[in-house]
């Protein structure tokens, strides 16, 4: 609200709060243009609820390359973005008072989510002093007789750290002894950096019931076509009563846009639009490489370099900044610097050390906000 105003006022403010590339000069691929002007025609009636069949193809094969078995076309659902398949995924799962394990920092979707489909979150810490890793004894000690499933973002927004194979195998061995569900949420897996590759969750455990959430809002730079999937893995004995709650969601809605999904085989055979953006010499490469390097030289903030999505997650100095409120030290350098952050309260994080940088406008203009950001720490003790 308060951006809001000083916009109203004609300040120019830098919003790096917001993951939203189109923001930023991140233009319509050339695949996703090509697609719409040769099928425009075929998306003007309704669809099958699940979504579009060429649609569902294309999206069953690009998960089997990463390593999901036995799934079919019938196993995917689109949506009108992830966060309204978060939103169906949940409330077939959930009785009132039914807990799921959600990462401490994450994105407030899933824990919001939980809450809306009659659930409680229960959050369980990744661990900065490990890289972000999920703490595997956290979780172990947070599991009761009520837990149904536990959320894994990988890579993770707000951190921008993507996940090891091991760990993700040490997060598999939890669920199977536990009985839980896994939801995996990899809307970032194709904005990967520093020759890191991603693994899907669903590929490391045939035997589990896995949920694994995607989309092309980042990837491919659609936010606004709300273009996001799940899909359902493992025993089909253990998922059936399940995904007929998800088809009776999905079918009361008719069926997602049906434009965003014309795009998706397009989108999903160019790999070359997200690549391009991490690798060296690429936008959002150069504009992490750029964040890091001002960040480095502010006496007071320690982090993580992020090596996926664009985000990263820096931790505040809090005796020596005195903060106590970690959203008065966000409006504090807003009206400061008139950069717009969100504080790590924002993705249920408890203590007031941290805040999330969205690193999606050019490098020279990252560079100059968090050279800004370090001039109003020089000397800043908050009241």
């Amino acid at each position: 609200m308060e951006a809001m105003k000083m916009q109203e006022q004609g300040i120019n403010v830098l919003k790096l709060n917001t993951g939203n590339p189109a923001s930023f000069g991140f233009g319509l691929p050339k695949s996703i243009e090509n697609a719409l002007n040769q099928h425009i025609q075929d998306g003007v009636g309704y669809c099958d609820f699940k979504g579009m069949p060429k649609a569902r193809t294309a999206i069953c094969e690009y998960e089997k390359t990463k390593g999901i078995k036995e799934i079919t076309p019938d196993d995917v659902f689109i949506g009108n973005g992830v966060s309204e398949v978060v939103s169906f995924a949940l409330m077939p799962l959930l009785n009132d008072g039914d807990e799921v394990l959600v990462p401490s920092p994450s994105y407030s979707l899933w824990g919001n989510s939980v809450y809306l489909a009659g659930g409680k979150p229960v959050f369980y810490t990744c661990d900065e002093k490990a890289g972000w890793y999920p703490d595997i004894q956290d979780i172990r000690s947070k599991i009761t007789p009520r837990t149904k499933a536990m959320v894994i973002i990988n890579p993770n927004n707000p951190t921008g750290v993507l996940y090891s194979k091991e760990i993700l195998m040490e997060l598999t061995k939890v669920a199977r002894e536990a009985g839980l569900l896994i939801f995996a949420d990899e809307i970032y897996d194709r904005l990967v950096m520093d020759g890191l590759i991603h693994t899907s969750l669903a590929s490391l455990a045939e035997d589990l019931p896995i949920i694994t959430l995607n989309g092309l809002s980042k990837s491919h730079c659609l936010c606004g076509y709300r273009c996001g999937w799940m899909v359902i893995s493992g025993p089909r004995h253990l998922t059936e009563d399940y995904r007929q709650g998800i088809i009776q969601l999905t079918s009361m809605r008719l069926c997602a846009n049906t434009l965003a999904q014309i795009v998706i085989p397009a989108a999903l055979e160019d790999m070359e639009t997200p690549a391009s953006m991490v690798r060296p010499g690429g936008r959002i490469y150069e504009q992490r490489e750029a964040t890091v390097r001002k960040l480095e030289k502010i006496n007071g903030i320690s982090f993580v370099k992020n090596n996926s999505a664009f985000y990263i997650f820096p931790k505040l100095d809090v005796k020596k900044f005195n903060i106590t409120n970690d959203k008065q030290f966000a409006h504090d350098l807003l009206y400061a610097t008139n950069i717009l952050l969100v504080p790590g309260s924002g993705f249920d994080w408890s203590e007031p050390d941290h805040f999330r940088i969205v690193m999606l406008p050019e490098a020279h203009m990252l560079g100059d906000a968090v050279r800004r950001m370090g001039e109003f720490l020089d000397g800043y003790k908050q009241k």
